[in-house]
Parts: structure tokens; sequence; C-alpha cells
């Protein structure tokens, strides 16, 4: 458990600051602040792709989501 936890704090900051960089690089007449709030919205929009992914994989592994345990 704590492997995913480790993996996950390093690739999502990694992600945001990646993509900050690559904005600020791709897109110079743009403000920091334009940067941070696009690459903000990036890293939510895979947070949410990834948990959604696991929910469905779980629910569809599980005959009774309610009890079992996976």
């Amino acid at each position: 458990m704590l492997l995913p936890l480790a993996w996950g704090s390093l690739f999502f900051p990694g992600l945001f600051g990646l993509c900050t960089w690559g904005l600020r690089r791709a897109r110079p007449a743009w403000t920091y602040s334009d940067c941070v709030m696009i690459s903000t919205r990036l890293v939510s929009s895979v947070q949410a792709v990834l948990a959604t992914g696991s929910g469905i994989i779980i629910i569809r592994s599980c005959s009774n989501v309610i009890t079992d345990s996976y």
C-alpha cells in the first residue's frame, strides 16, 4: 500500500511541474498564474480519470460491491 502512495506522491507533483514548465516554454506570453491554473486543471483531470478507472476495475471484479473486498 505504501508503494502506490509513494508513486503518487512523485507522479502528480512531477506532472504538475512538467506541465507548468512546458506551458511557460510553449506559451511565453501567458502569465505564470495562467500556466499554474491550466496545469492544476490538467493534473485534476488525470486524477479523476485514474480514480474512475480504478473504480470501474473494482466494480467489475466484485460480485457484490458492498460486501466483497478487493
